[in-house]
């Protein structure tokens, strides 16, 4: 058998919620992009506990 790797820190768990996140919004925001929302890949929905941010677009003018 095979032993359990030990427990990631604190730290360690954050920092992969954060890559995770990240990498959600980045494909998040090249769906917003292409126009393709309506047309998601498998895994890559945007979550909806994390709505889009405003301005994210490049499509928006800034000020």
């Amino acid at each position: 058998m095979t032993a359990n790797p030990p427990p990631l820190s604190r730290e360690e768990r954050l920092a992969a919620k954060l890559r995770e996140n990240l990498r959600r919004r980045k494909a998040q925001a090249r769906q917003l992009e292409q126009g393709e929302l309506g047309q998601v890949e498998p895994g890559t929905a945007p979550d909806p506990a994390f709505p889009p941010i405003p301005g994210l677009s490049k499509g928006s003018p800034s000020s």
